[in-house]
């Protein structure tokens, strides 16, 4: 099934079921209000939204036209946002452009930070920027939605407590994170709000594309209108959602509406170098700042600017027939002052 919240002025949205087509929703207020409410007691939700999902399909319940651009993020806030490395290719690059040596542990010990989760944006809401030089980027990557994993759970078993997959643009502002790693303390000014697709699916909505719980299909990056990345995030993944999961809950329980990043969606060229852009027959990139690394290891100096007022970016992913799966987030970016 697919699951979205609308804006309605309450700080959690209004939940709905959405048609597989992404064109029809009804109302899921008879089951839950919000997607939180269904998280918190989802063994005996899901079968009921799921009933819903089946009547949307069917014709056998009102419905409306269902607008993306009417959107919260899934959960417009949550318990907790934690993001991974399951793209160890992302995590060399992005060391490599400040001169940080990539840890022999991080190939079998996923890298993790714990992010802001109070006040996700909007899949169509502006990216604020409050100053150029903070070296604004965009991230986009796969996340998950768990419902209460207990403490030590293995990785086998974190898998059945993944049960809605999204997709999320991981702002990120490159210019203040060397300065904030520094102190030995991680990111927290250098990683702002992030923001998530329209709707959440199930696993099962993937059909074979859910797979060792890795999605294989490109996710499609859009740059001011130009195709920026096609990473496949099926391939050079080192971990999976479900190792993610289990890290986050090495020493401690997640609790329903935990959200688990991926980290940025990041592919090795054919010949296991670090991979061309999309205009030189490439995958690309899902962030801005592997191209720069790239670009240095080219040319001695970056060429492409991070990004400023007015700059858009469209993620989106599309299943084999080239039907959108979540809808996509689609931002611009706006100088706040």
């Amino acid at each position: 099934m697919k699951l979205a919240t609308l804006k309605n002025g309450a700080r959690d949205g209004r939940l709905v079921v959405v048609s597989k087509d992404l064109t029809r929703a009804t109302d899921a207020a008879s089951v839950a209000p919000t997607l939180q409410a269904a998280l918190d007691d989802w063994e005996h939700m899901a079968p009921r939204l799921q009933l819903l999902a089946e009547q949307v399909e069917l014709g056998s319940v009102p419905t409306f036209r269902f607008h993306e651009h009417e959107c919260e993020s899934p959960l417009p806030r949550a318990y907790q946002w934690a993001d991974g490395s399951a793209y160890i290719n992302h995590v060399e690059l992005v060391r490599k452009a400040r001169g940080a040596e990539v840890p022999e542990s991080f190939y079998d010990d996923p890298l993790m930070y714990q992010g802001g989760s109070d006040a996700f944006l909007g899949p169509r809401d502006a990216i604020p920027l409050g100053d150029v030089a903070w070296g604004c980027d965009m991230e986009g990557e796969v996340a998950v939605i768990t419902d209460d994993v207990p403490m030590g759970v293995s990785e086998a078993d974190a898998a059945s407590h993944i049960k809605l997959v999204m997709l999320c643009n991981d702002v990120s502002l490159r210019g203040l994170i060397p300065g904030e790693l520094a102190k030995g303390f991680g990111f927290f000014q250098s990683k702002p709000p992030s923001a998530f697709t329209p709707v959440a699916v199930t696993p099962d909505e993937l059909g074979e594309a859910w797979k060792d719980n890795v999605i294989h299909l490109p996710l499609h990056v859009d740059y001011n209108g130009q195709p920026f990345g096609r990473a496949e995030a099926g391939v050079d993944a080192t971990f999976s959602l479900a190792r993610l999961v289990a890290h986050a809950a090495k020493t401690r329980p997640l609790t329903a509406g935990t959200v688990i990043g991926s980290g940025t969606v990041s592919n090795k060229d054919a010949d296991g170098g670090a991979g061309k852009p999309v205009a030189e027959g490439g995958l690309g990139y899902s962030c801005i700042a592997e191209i720069r690394m790239i670009e240095t290891i080219a040319d001695g100096a970056p060429k492409t600017p991070f990004m400023k007022p007015g700059d858009t970016v469209r993620m989106e992913m599309l299943d084999k027939a080239g039907h959108s799966i979540f809808g996509a987030i689609e931002q611009t970016v706006e100088a706040v002052s």
